[in-house]
C-alpha cells in the first residue's frame, strides 16, 4: 500500500478509508472521471468480496467504509487502475493543466510513472465498534452539506446517503443499520 505510516492490521475487516487527489486538484467535477471510480468499486465487488457500506466522491477526495478479503489490496488495485484510466482520459480530452499539475506535484521518488494521480497513503481506521461505524457513515453522507453543496445529504448523486433513505443509489451498498 505505498509508503504509508498507517498500516492495517485487520484486513479483512471494515475499514474508514479517504483517498485524496494529489494537492487536492478538483478532478472529480465532470461525470466521466467520476464513473471510472464508480466501475472500479464495481469491479472490485464482483472479483474482491469488496463490500461497501458508504461512500461519497467529492471534486478532490471520497471517503468510504468498506471491507474486503484484503481492504490493503482492494484499495491498491483501486487507485492503480483509476490513475491509470483517468490520465488517460485527461490525456484525451487534452486537459493539459492538470497533467501538468500532476507532473509538478508528483512525489520525488516516484520515478517509474511520469504522473502521480493519488496522494499516498489512504489513512485507514479499523470500525471497532457499530457506534463509530455509525459515526462514520453520518460523516461520509454528511460531508457534501458540511461543504455547503447540498442541503439534504440525499441531494448528493455521488453518495451512498440515498440508499440509507432506501432510494437505490449508484453502488451497490451493505447498509449498516
Amino acid at each position: 500500500m505505498g509508503r504509508s505510516r498507517y498500516k492495517i492490521y485487520e484486513p479483512t475487516h471494515p475499514h474508514f478509508i479517504t483517498c485524496t487527489v494529489l494537492n487536492w486538484i478538483p478532478l472529480f467535477t465532470r461525470k466521466e472521471s467520476v464513473e471510472i471510480l464508480l466501475e472500479s468499486f464495481r469491479y472490485l465487488q464482483k472479483t474482491d468480496n469488496f463490500k461497501l457500506y458508504a461512500y461519497v466522491i467529492l471534486e478532490n477526495h471520497l471517503h468510504i467504509v468498506a471491507q474486503s478479503d484484503d481492504i490493503g489490496k482492494s484499495i491498491a488495485k483501486f487507485k492503480g487502475h483509476t490513475a491509470r484510466e483517468l490520465i488517460k482520459l485527461l490525456q484525451r480530452e487534452n486537459v493539459k493543466t492538470i497533467l501538468e499539475q500532476l507532473v509538478f506535484y508528483k512525489k520525488a521518488h516516484k520515478v517509474d510513472r511520469e504522473y502521480q494521480l493519488w496522494q499516498e497513503g489512504i489513512q485507514p481506521k479499523l470500525m471497532q465498534t457499530d457506534a463509530m461505524m455509525i459515526s462514520k457513515i453520518k460523516y461520509i453522507h454528511h460531508n457534501p452539506v458540511k461543504r455547503g453543496y447540498v442541503d439534504e445529504a440525499s441531494y448528493w448523486r455521488y453518495s451512498s446517503a440515498r440508499d440509507y433513505e432506501g432510494i437505490d443509489g449508484l453502488l451497490e451498498v451493505e447498509r449498516f443499520w
